[in-house]
């Protein structure tokens, strides 16, 4: 049976195409799965996964949530926010304690950069990164890929436009890596206050005219605005960003083509998308939501498949 390359999903940075392929294909069979009227599959009944929360989430939480349990696994839920670690036991201490019940796969998101590489070099299990503060959000890219392969058939050669907040966002990175490694182009769009320095140097161009960044794209995935990741003002009101970089169903009709829509959620509604836009048959949202189960299904299934016994 063809296996990734990697013993972790820590970052797409640390993936090959031909890992995202194999995890495609397994998804195709996943997705096949839950569309099914029985949609569970006996595949890790002897697997023990621990979704370990140290930010709050509630749809990648539960997105993992439904996913190990259509594949029969044992969950342990863990939410660091009524936790121990408030009263200062540190991430080693909180792992340690977990791994002492025997569990196989860690399900990880973190407020820190790498904080699920540092602990793959600690513990004995599977880390999959859910998140790790403004750096990768890996199955998050993983599933934007896969819907957009879904709906164009492929994404080798399309323009693809990351509009927004793309300095605090995780989603940004992970989806650049992701997309390049499948031989679509990306630009980055958005207040230049907002677009990282180091930008140019991932071979991404940066477009600050949000008109001509959507005539020149195949889908633009539209990112939220993260307040709570700033603690100085990158633009003067929400109002003005909603007017210079809001996507609305006016500039959607006055493109000369149809484009598709994404955002990975959650929308804040009239800011940075209309609902006429999130809710039209341009937006392959709720697509997303839906690909996501079979794709962190992929995910842990792959990787439970390297579990030494």
């Amino acid at each position: 049976m063809d296996k990734l390359s990697v013993d972790h999903l820590l970052g797409i940075k640390y993936l090959n195409a031909n890992d995202i392929d194999l995890i495609f294909k397994t998804a195709d069979h996943f997705k096949e799965v839950i569309n099914r009227p029985i949609k569970k599959v006996p595949s890790l009944r002897d697997i023990t996964i621990a979704n370990l929360f140290f930010e709050n989430s509630t749809r990648t939480k539960l997105s993992f949530e439904l996913a190990e349990k259509r594949l029969s696994a044992d969950v342990i839920n863990f939410s660091a926010g009524q936790s121990s670690v408030k009263k200062g036991e540190t991430l080693i201490d909180t792992v340690n304690n977990i791994l002492s019940m025997k569990v196989d796969i860690v399900v990880m998101r973190h407020g820190n950069v790498g904080a699920g590489v540092f602990l793959s070099k600690q513990v004995n299990a599977k880390i999959i990164n859910a998140g790790d503060g403004t750096h990768e959000h890996p199955t998050q890219a993983l599933l934007d890929s896969y819907s957009i392969r879904e709906k164009l058939e492929k994404v080798k050669g399309k323009k693809i436009l990351i509009v927004g907040d793309i300095l605090h966002s995780r989603v940004a990175l992970s989806n650049i890596f992701a997309l390049q490694l499948q031989g679509a182009t990306v630009k980055v769009c958005g207040p230049t206050t907002l677009i990282p320095k180091y930008i140019s140097s991932l071979g991404v161009e940066v477009e600050t005219n949000l008109k001509k960044a959507l005539e020149w794209c195949d889908v633009a995935n539209v990112l939220r605005v993260q307040h709570e990741r700033m603690d100085i003002k990158y633009f003067p009101s929400t109002r003005e960003y909603t007017q210079l970089f809001g996507i609305n169903k006016q500039i959607l009709d006055s493109l000369d083509k149809k484009i598709v829509i994404m955002h990975p959620g959650p929308i804040n509604r009239g800011v940075e998308i209309t609902s006429d836009v999130a809710d039209s048959d341009q937006s392959i949202i709720l697509n997303q939501v839906e690909n996501g189960v079979a794709v962190r299904m992929a995910v842990i299934y792959l990787l439970a498949q390297q579990i030494k016994r």
